[in-house]
């Protein structure tokens, strides 16, 4: 059965639909919630918004609007993610206010017609897509000057996903200094706690 037509099933409530697409878009939950850096906080609590964001994809989700369910499960997680750190960004959520996406998704494929599909949440007026856009440029740029050319590599390669094995084989670096490189890094992105960035 494809994805869309799970879909449909889960509409209809089956349970067993929405376990199977819970799970089978679990990976590209997490790959999409390692690409926010959140101060003080921790990459699960992402990566729950961003399951919660796949449910409302398969709930939502209307064949009839011409993309995939891929396509659009990717959109919801993103939205449902953002919102989330702009709803944390009140006083008593401190932690989560700093939240930002560090680097950008470049290995899928969206659909032109995404710009036409009601998102189940709360989006961010063009204004506000914006001034994000030039934070986080302003934030890469000053997360270049403050890295070393390997606390990049393993930077870039430890938000993609990989594990310290595959970091180890794929940038030929031993597991010690990858450990040494996020220790640094850490302490190097402290600046991200301020709230002048």
């Amino acid at each position: 059965m494809t994805d869309e037509e799970l879909s449909f099933k889960a509409q209809q409530g089956d349970e067993s639909s929405v376990d199977h697409l819970l799970s089978k878009y679990k990976s590209l939950v997490i790959k999409i919630a390692r690409s926010y850096f959140l101060t003080g906080g921790d990459i699960e609590d992402i990566a729950q918004e961003g399951m919660i964001g796949l449910y409302k994809a398969i709930i939502h989700f209307n064949k009839q609007k011409n993309t995939s369910f891929k396509t659009f499960a990717n959109t919801c997680i993103k939205h449902q993610i953002q919102s989330a750190i702009r709803v944390a960004s009140s006083e008593k959520n401190k932690a989560l206010s700093t939240a930002v996406p560090l680097v950008e998704q470049t290995d899928f494929d969206e659909d032109e017609e995404l710009k036409e599909i009601p998102i189940p949440s709360d989006l961010p007026s063009p204004d506000d897509t914006l001034i994000e856009k030039e934070k986080l440029k302003e934030i890469k740029d000053k997360i270049y000057k403050l890295l070393t050319p390997l606390e990049l590599k393993v930077l870039s390669l430890y938000l993609k996903g990989y594990s310290y094995n595959e970091i180890s084989e794929i940038g030929n670096i031993n597991k010690k200094s990858i450990d040494n490189a996020l220790s640094r890094i850490k302490s190097k992105l402290s600046f991200l706690k301020n709230d002048n960035i």
